[in-house]
Formats: structure tokens, C-alpha cells, sequence
């Protein structure tokens, strides 16, 4: 089915938004920006992508529209730079030079469009003696320092999924900086390139980390400081039911609930104390074993002590904080995070499910004055 535009809903209503298709952090980067209420058309190509899921489950793409737009075809340029003409942001994630060679280059898209905010999601950046390297998430956060930080000692680091990489020194970045970009574009009528590299951004969330190695407080190693699971008061411990808490009380006010709550006030004394850091590891993970996850989950309820249990993706959408809040959501069958942040008067939603590859292309045609989109393309919900 075509997804029915959504006007006035979120603070970027009324952003135009043009999406070339593809995977990971630029598709992610374009779901933030739907979500705050831009109209993102997604030009996607015959085929696919290559996700490997059905693209109904595919909720990176909800709130978008769709349009099938064959970039090596002849007029395949010409009708996406008529989607340019009519935006305020582009965003892509070809490897360097890709987008020139298709037709669809920030020089041409300028040329017709001088206010466009032309967004570029890589991950080795635009410039550099890999930046025509292939790679994924693990392999860019790995020279940045980023990934040799989390795990324990003597042992591997621990992969954080995709979401250091992609999401948080990707995606996120980039629609800092595309927000940043068009903020300058209204005031100047000056469009730009937004240079959106996972290794920047996976570096730059380091940053006070730096500053701390500088100073002589982190130890340039694995599982060796406060907040990397060196420090006894901030990480995981397992329950007598093989489920985990989560441990924070860096702060001494929260230390001291801790202890007590635990029933280890004897090692009240051992909060600054490194050398006993040790011993205090093994008396926290040896009271946790007597007791289930739920268990402690309901002696710590209510405290300051920073404890909280370790649930899967399952179980998040049940937790009573999170489901108070609404911080999940269903739409169409589908648990999924509601948009965030929050605001005041603009709110978001998700309002559409997850656009399906050419089904809205006679609707943004006419939305858009596009006419050229319905050239020998699929009618509207029949991609």
C-alpha cells in the first residue's frame, strides 16, 4: 500500500528529504529524520538492497515514501535530480565517487539546486588512503581506539553489535550535521556537503575519554578503569538464575546504598580503595549468585543504588519504566522503539510502517510536481 503523506506532524514538517537507497547508517539517518517529520522519499532501485529481509520488517524505513528509480538506466539521473530540485537534503551512502558517476554528484545536484544540504554517509570518510576501501561497522570503530576499549582483560575486545559504528559514530552524526547544514542553508541560501564518516564520529564520541588518558585517570588498556568493567562498582554481575544485573554506583552516596542493599557493608571502606578492588569483585559477584535477577531487581526497586537488571530485546518493551513512558511501540504487528526525542509541542509518531520499494511513486509525484517520476514507473501501490 502507498503511504499517505503526513503533513504537519514533527518539527521538521515540511523538510523535504531525498534518500538514495542503501543500507546501515544512511537509511538509519533518514528513519531520524521522518521520525522528526520530514517527507523522506526513498528512491530505491530494482532489486533491492541486498538487507536480506523482507522489506515489511524493515522499519528503518518507516515513515518514508518509496520511489523505484533505476540510477543506471538513461533517465534514471534526470528523474531523481527533479526530486533535487524540489528538496532541502539529500543523503547518501555510495563509496566515494559512486554518486558523481551516476549523474547525481553534489557539483550537478547544486548546479540545480543551490540550497541543498547534500548529506554523505561513509565509513572511512570522503578522502584518505582508504576511502575507497570496502568495510563494515567492526572494521571502522576498530582503528579509532573505540572498539580496543570494551571487553576484559587478557580476553578479546567484545563486538557492540553495530551500534557503536553505524548508529552512533554514523547515522547520528550525520544528522547533527545535516541539521546544522540546513539551519545555515535557510539563514544563507548556501547549501553544502555534510562529510559523515563512521571513523570521525566513532573517534569524536571518545573524546573525554582522551582527555582522561591525557590527564594520567585511564589506563590505555581493556577493563582497567571506572567505566570500562575495571572498576568492582560499574558492570555485570550474574544471578543464581544465569540472568545479569548492571552495576553503576560510581558516585559514594550511591556506593554506600549499594553495599548495604547488597549486604556487604563491610566493604564500605573499599570505594577509593584499589587494593581491595579484588576482593570486593568477588564478594559483589558471589552475593549475586544467591539470588535471581528478579529478585534483586525488586531489593534494589525504589533505591539509588544505580542497579538495574539486564534484559534482551524481548523483555525491554515490558519494563515498567519503559513501558510508562511509551519508549516502545507497536505499529503493524511490529514492537519497535517509539521516535526520540520528545517535544513538547511537535510530538512524533510513527505514523507509517516501513515504505515499500516503489509504492508511493504516483503519490510523491503529484506531492512533489514530479511529473517526470511516473515515466514508464510503477503506478501508486503497485511497485
Amino acid at each position: 500500500m502507498a503511504q499517505a503523506a503526513t503533513p504537519g506532524h514533527g518539527p521538521l514538517s515540511g523538510v523535504r528529504v531525498v534518500e538514495l537507497a542503501g543500507i546501515g547508517p544512511g537509511p538509519f539517518a533518514a528513519m531520524l529524520l521522518a521520525d522528526l517529520g520530514a517527507d523522506v522519499v526513498r528512491v530505491d532501485r530494482p532489486g533491492g538492497t541486498g538487507l536480506g529481509i523482507n522489506p515489511e520488517y524493515d522499519v528503518t524505513n518507516r515513515n518514508k515514501r518509496s520511489v523505484l528509480i533505476d540510477l543506471k538506466a538513461e533517465d534514471g539521473p534526470a528523474r531523481v535530480l527533479d526530486l533535487v530540485d524540489r528538496a532541502d537534503v539529500l543523503v547518501e551512502g555510495y563509496r566515494p565517487g559512486v554518486a558523481e558517476r551516476l549523474g547525481v554528484g553534489p557539483a550537478i545536484c547544486h548546479a540545480r539546486n543551490p540550497r541543498l544540504v547534500y548529506g554523505r554517509m561513509t565509513g572511512w570518510g570522503q578522502e584518505g588512503p582508504l576511502a575507497q576501501r570496502a568495510g563494515h561497522d567492526i572494521a571502522y570503530i576498530a582503528p579509532t581506539g573505540t572498539l580496543g576499549m570494551i571487553g576484559r582483560p587478557g580476553e578479546p575486545p567484545t563486538v557492540p553489535a553495530n551500534l557503536v559504528g553505524d548508529y552512533a559514530g554514523g547515522s547520528l552524526y550525520l544528522v547533527v550535521g545535516v541539521l546544522a547544514a540546513l539551519h545555515h542553508a535557510r539563514a544563507t541560501g548556501a547549501g553544502q556537503v555534510v562529510d559523515a564518516a563512521i571513523v570521525d564520529g566513532a573517534s569524536h564520541l571518545a573524546t573525554m575519554i582522551h582527555g582522561m588518558v591525557a590527564a594520567g585517570g585511564w589506563r590505555d588498556q581493556r577493563g582497567a578503569n571506572l567505566l570500562d568493567g575495571g572498576c568492582p562498582y560499574y558492570g555485570t554481575y550474574e544471578t543464581a538464575d544465569g540472568q545479569y544485573m548492571a552495576v553503576g554506583a560510581l558516585e559514594r552516596q550511591f556506593y554506600d546504598q549499594f553495599v548495604e542493599l547488597l549486604d556487604i557493608e563491610e566493604y564500605a571502606s573499599a570505594h577509593k580503595d584499589l587494593s581491595r578492588w579484588g576482593e570486593l569483585r568477588e564478594a559483589v559477584a558471589a552475593r549475586f549468585k544467591t539470588r535471581t535477577r528478579d529478585e534483586w531487581t525488586a531489593v534494589f526497586a525504589g533505591s539509588d543504588a544505580c542497579v538495574a537488571p539486564v534484559l534482551s530485546l524481548r523483555e525491554a518493551p515490558s519494563h515498567p519504566h519503559l513501558a510508562a513512558r511509551g519508549t516502545f511501540t507497536d505499529h503493524g504487528g511490529i514492537t519497535q522503539p517509539a521516535p526520540a526525542p520528545r517535544f513538547s509541542l511537535t510530538r512524533t509518531s510513527v505514523r507509517s510502517g516501513p515504505a515499500q520499494p516503489g509504492a508511493d511513486t504516483a503519490a510523491v509525484a503529484r506531492d512533489w510536481d514530479v511529473p517526470r517520476l511516473m515515466k514508464d514507473g510503477p503506478m501508486d501501490g503497485k511497485p
